[in-house]
């Protein structure tokens, strides 16, 4: 549930800048080049048909419903759909575009969507019934890694704020409460921002008020002051720059390298009755994911497609910068960062590891969300649907790593390996 005092604005409305691209014959225009293009440059037609659109590999379900939030990381299941993937595979992708990450949850839980780009975390919270009403879902794919910040606002950049230890600084000579806002409380920026704060020091949880607010709308409410600092996914940490409300302290990649973000989930019921509408689904996604990291032309198309009042509703430059891993704090630092968002990297995005749906787990019960450890690995095995998508692996030729759990090193030095995830989610000195 978002607070009370968050401002709650149209997220097709007033926050955003006007876009030049609402004209819906020039959007349909730039969508019908951007597939030409697209099919083009991939040796492959609009409207074709895959092998497994036909017999007992027919989907189940042809028409698609599925649900995203204006985020640069929605870029492929948006992108699946523009360049015709869909279609190749014998499915449609019908996009729904949502308000907050609340919505997207309860309308996954009720069948109003059959899938949705969604936060990894809070498909584990709905997993384990503390991130809504307990119901089992399922995990197809990772749609993306890394490409989130921290912001902190400009006031307190001013008065010497600029990172983690300036934060904690300032917070420890300053007694007044802080305010800072994620954007679901099980996700992955509340998890990042925990995270970060610890690391630094500061207890989330005694030593900061954390609000919960929908991602287009944490600039504006950053600019009216009801928050110090924010984390949430791209394009908005850089609007917060642009617009001159905010600056970066710090992106989620500087937290965990190829970090989990966004995953396409379902629920379990869902994908066992649509198992092949599923690998149908996971293979359209992997192949708009694989076309978007092949160039930064295609970079260029994605950016300017997706800033389009239909998706992400911002100005294109808004999103391409940090794409392409240009990168400013706000404060005149610039840099070329390698581990920018990434939606393929030869497979390596899109594997749904055990290790990383553990991974949320331990933080979950870490931040005292998940009372008793639960069995993080038969949980983890129960979500993560790597059969299905070993086989639209497959289809794609698309590289599968030989280990279903990965090593990680964090910012502070704390190795995660999945192998003893009670004796890690207990390791940390600051916890509920």
């Amino acid at each position: 549930m978002e607070p009370s005092n968050a401002l709650q604005l149209d997220p097709l409305g007033t926050e955003h800048a006007p876009n030049t691209l609402v004209d819906g014959k020039r959007r349909q225009l730039l969508q019908t080049a951007t597939l030409a293009a697209g099919a083009s440059m991939l040796g492959l037609s609009s409207t074709a048909t895959g092998a497994w659109a036909a017999g007992s590999d027919k989907p189940e379900k042809t028409e698609i419903k599925i649900g995203f939030i204006p985020l640069t990381d929605c870029a492929s299941v948006v992108m699946a759909s523009l360049l015709g993937f869909d279609k190749k595979y014998g499915i449609k992708i019908v996009l729904s575009k949502e308000a907050s990450w609340a919505g997207v949850r309860d309308k996954l839980a009720n069948g109003e969507l059959d899938a949705a780009h969604v936060l990894s975390g809070l498909i584990y919270g709905v997993q384990m019934g503390i991130g809504g009403q307990k119901k089992d879902m399922a995990i197809l794919m990772g749609l993306n890694n890394n490409g989130q910040a921290i912001t902190l606002s400009k006031k307190l950049a001013d008065k010497g704020a600029v990172d983690g230890p300036s934060l904690a600084k300032l917070m420890a000579s300053d007694k007044r409460e802080y305010t800072f806002a994620q954007t679901f409380p099980t996700g992955t920026h509340a998890m990042w921002l925990y995270y970060w704060l610890a690391a630094n020091g500061v207890n989330p949880l005694k030593d900061a008020k954390v609000i919960t607010v929908p991602p287009p709308q944490m600039v504006a409410n950053m600019r009216v002051g009801n928050m110090d600092g924010f984390c949430v996914g791209e394009p908005w940490g850089h609007r917060a720059i642009v617009d001159g409300v905010g600056i970066t302290a710090i992106t989620t990649q500087e937290i965990w390298k190829d970090h989990p973000e966004k995953v396409l989930g379902t629920t379990a019921e869902f994908a066992a009755k649509n198992p092949n509408t599923c690998r149908a689904l996971i293979a359209a996604v992997l192949e708009a994911g694989k076309w978007i990291d092949a160039s930064l032309a295609n970079k260029n198309k994605m950016a300017e497609a997706i800033a389009d009042k239909s998706y992400v509703n911002t100005s294109k430059d808004v999103i391409d910068q940090r794409i392409m891993g240009r990168y400013q704090n706000g404060l005149g630092k610039t840099w070329d960062d390698p581990n920018y968002m990434k939606f393929y990297n030869d497979g390596l995005v899109n594997f749904p590891y055990l290790s990383d749906g553990m991974w949320f787990m331990t933080q979950h019960r870490r931040w005292g969300l998940l009372k008793t450890d639960p069995d993080y690995l038969a949980v983890a095995k129960s979500v993560s649907q790597i059969a299905l998508y070993k086989d639209a692996a497959a289809m794609t030729n698309t590289p599968v790593p030989k280990d279903a759990l990965r090593t990680s090193k964090l910012m502070d030095g704390t190795v995660w390996d999945g192998k003893n995830p009670a004796a890690y989610a207990a390791s940390f000195k600051i916890h509920a």
